[in-house]
C-alpha cells in the first residue's frame, strides 16, 4: 500500500492507469495526464501570484476537467469552493463574492452567464475558460499547455470551502483551516471510505450526481487517493446509470433517494436487463429515504445498500449497513465520530426516545463564513454543534431523523413533521416526487399543504380533485389526521437540486410570501 494518497503517487507507480472516465464519451484520464495537469495548474497558480490560502471558485459541469481542476486547486494550496451549474449569474456571483475568489473557471456551457459574471464580480482578478474563448476569460488549456509540469516543491493541501445547498435560505459557506501536512498525507476521514465503503485501488466507483455538491466531489477526491477508477456521469439518468454499472463493471456507487424511486420505476424488463452483479457497495445519503423505498432496493440489489448521515459542515457523521437498516427500519444510523445529544429548544438534554434538535460532540471546529450569528446559531452552550435537524435516538444508540427543524409545522400548538407525510405520499404509485409544509390559517397558524408532481397530469378540474383527494384519504388511512395534508396543489416539476435535495424553502415562500414570521403560534 503506497504511503502517499494523492494523484502523484499513483502517477508514479502506475501512470496509465485510468482516473477518470466520462461514461458518454467514453473520454478517459489517466493518473499521468491528472497529476500533470493539477502541477501544471498549482504552478501556473504560482506564477500568477496567488498564494496558499487564496481562493478559487469555479462552476463547471461533469466533465474530466472537473476533478483535475479540483486537484490542482489542492495541489496549489488554496480553499476551493464549487458552484451548482443551475444557478444564474447573480446567484453565482453572491458566491464568487462572498467567498472571496481571486480565481474563477467556468465554460462554455455557462458563456451567458460567465459574460454577466464580468461586471457582477468585480474583485475576481484570474477569469479562466474550459472549452471555446469567451470573451473576457483566458483559455485554461491555452495557459496550461505553456506551463511545465515540473515538481513544486514543499506543497501543502488545499482544502474546499464549500457552501451549503441553500435550501432553507441564502447558501453559507463552511470553511475550515488549511491544513499543515504537506501534500497526500492520508487524512483520518480516509478509515471510513476504506472500512465501510469499500474504497481500495481495484475498486471502480460511479458518479451519478453533478461534482459541484460535497459528497461527490468529497468521494471522487477519496477515490483518487486510493487509486482507483472515478466512472462519472455527465449527466443522471435512470436507466444510464444502470448501463453504466454494466459496462464499467462499477464496484461502488453514491446515490440519493430521489434515483432510487426513478430506478423502481422503470419496467421490469428494463430493470433486469443490465447486469449490475459487479456492485459491492451502493452507498447512499443527502435526502430522507422513505422505508418502502429502501426495502425494495435491498430486495433487489442485496445487503450492500450503506446510508449515511452528515453535511457540508462535517460536524458529524452516522453510519448503518442493510442488516442493521433491517433490523432498526428508517434509522440512519450509529455516530461514528463521537456522541450525539438530542435537545429541547432551550438547550436541555432529553430523555432517550423523545424527539428533539441533533446535536453532534465531534470535536469539528467550523464556521459559516461572514456569518457569525449563524455560526452561533448552530452552537450549543457545551460545545457540540448542529445541522438543523430534529431526530431521536433508540436504546440502541441508532439515530432517526424527523425532518428539518425550519420545517416543522405547528397547527393549534401542536408540532408537526412534515416528513412523515412526505414518506407515505412518496411511495404511492401515482405520485413521483411530493413535498409537504405548512401555510398560513387563520384559525391555527399553519395547515399541513402538499405539493405533488403525479405520475399522470390530471388535465381537468374532476381528475385533479379525485386524484387529490385519493392521495388524502390514503395518507390519512397510514397517519393520524393532523399531520396528513388538507389540501393538494399539483405540479408539473417540483424544484430539486440536482442531488435530490428538495427547495422546500421555495415553494412554502410562495405561500408565506417569503415571510414565516407573519403568523404568532400559540403554544
Amino acid at each position: 500500500m503506497t504511503e502517499l494518497f494523492y494523484p502523484g503517487e499513483w502517477a508514479r507507480i502506475e501512470p496509465d492507469r485510468i482516473a477518470s472516465v466520462d461514461t458518454v464519451t467514453g473520454e478517459t484520464m489517466t493518473y499521468a495526464e491528472l497529476h500533470s495537469f493539477a502541477m501544471r495548474f498549482a504552478r501556473y497558480m504560482r506564477n500568477q501570484g496567488i498564494e496558499v490560502g487564496d481562493h478559487i471558485a469555479w462552476c463547471i459541469e461533469n466533465r474530466l476537467e472537473f476533478l483535475a481542476i479540483a486537484w490542482g486547486s489542492i495541489y496549489a494550496g488554496l480553499y476551493y469552493t464549487t458552484i451548482s451549474t443551475t444557478l444564474r449569474a447573480e446567484e453565482i456571483a453572491y458566491i464568487v463574492n462572498d467567498c472571496g475568489a481571486k480565481v474563477f473557471v467556468t465554460s462554455t456551457y455557462k458563456t451567458n452567464d460567465a459574460l454577466d459574471l464580468l461586471a457582477l464580480t468585480p474583485t475576481v482578478n484570474h477569469r479562466l475558460t474550459i472549452g471555446a474563448h469567451i470573451e473576457g476569460y483566458q483559455r485554461l488549456e491555452d495557459l496550461l499547455a505553456t506551463t511545465t509540469d515540473d515538481p513544486i516543491e514543499n506543497l501543502i493541501e488545499g482544502v474546499e470551502m464549500l457552501y451549503s445547498s441553500g435550501t432553507t435560505g441564502k447558501p453559507k459557506g463552511v470553511k475550515g483551516s488549511i491544513p499543515s501536512e504537506p501534500l497526500g498525507l492520508k487524512q483520518a476521514k480516509a478509515f471510513i471510505t476504506e472500512t465501510f465503503f469499500g474504497f481500495n485501488g481495484d475498486f471502480k466507483y460511479l458518479s451519478p450526481a453533478p461534482l459541484y455538491h460535497g459528497a461527490p466531489l468529497r468521494f471522487c477526491l477519496a477515490t483518487h487517493r486510493s487509486g482507483a477508477k472515478v466512472v462519472m456521469m455527465p449527466k443522471w439518468d435512470a436507466e444510464g446509470a444502470l448501463a453504466a454499472i454494466d459496462r464499467y463493471q462499477v464496484t461502488t456507487s453514491q446515490w440519493v433517494p430521489t434515483m432510487f424511486s426513478r430506478m423502481l420505476r422503470l419496467p421490469d424488463e428494463v430493470r433486469t436487463g443490465y447486469d449490475i452483479s459487479s456492485l459491492t457497495h451502493a452507498v447512499h445519503a443527502a435526502a430522507p429515504c422513505p422505508i418502502p423505498v429502501k426495502m425494495r432496493m435491498i430486495e433487489w440489489w442485496g445487503p450492500i445498500i450503506h446510508e449515511y448521515y452528515s453535511g457540508t459542515e462535517g460536524a458529524g457523521f452516522t453510519y448503518v449497513n442493510s442488516q442493521d437498516w433491517l433490523n432498526h427500519p428508517g434509522t440512519v444510523g450509529r455516530s461514528l465520530t463521537g456522541e450525539i445529544h438530542i435537545c429541547d429548544d432551550e438547550g436541555n438534554e432529553l430523555p432517550l426516545g423523545e424527539t428533539g434538535t441533533v446535536f453532534f460532540d465531534s470535536g469539528v471546529k467550523f464556521e459559516y463564513h461572514g456569518d457569525a450569528e449563524k455560526t452561533k446559531e448552530v452552537r450549543h452552550a457545551n460545545g457540540w454543534t448542529t445541522l438543523g435537524d430534529i431526530g431521536h435516538l433508540d436504546k440502541d444508540g441508532f439515530l432517526y431523523l424527523t425532518d428539518r427543524k425550519a420545517f416543522m409545522i405547528i397547527s393549534g400548538g401542536v408540532n408537526i413533521y412534515p416528513q412523515e407525510a412526505e414518506n407515505v405520499l412518496a411511495v404511492h404509485p401515482k405520485v413521483i416526487d411530493v413535498a409537504v409544509f405548512g401555510v398560513p390559517n387563520s384559525e391555527f397558524g399553519e395547515e399541513v399543504k402538499a405539493v405533488i408532481q403525479p405520475v399522470e397530469w390530471p388535465d381537468n378540474e374532476v381528475k385533479r380533485d379525485a386524484l387529490e383527494a385519493e392521495l388524502i384519504r390514503y395518507c390519512r388511512e397510514q397517519l393520524a389526521t393532523l399531520k396528513c395534508p388538507r389540501s393538494i396543489e399539483f405540479r408539473r416539476e417540483l424544484p430539486r437540486h440536482a442531488t435530490g435535495k428538495l427547495y422546500k424553502k421555495e415553494l412554502r415562500d410562495e405561500y408565506w410570501g417569503g415571510r414565516r414570521d407573519i403568523v404568532v403560534h400559540e403554544g
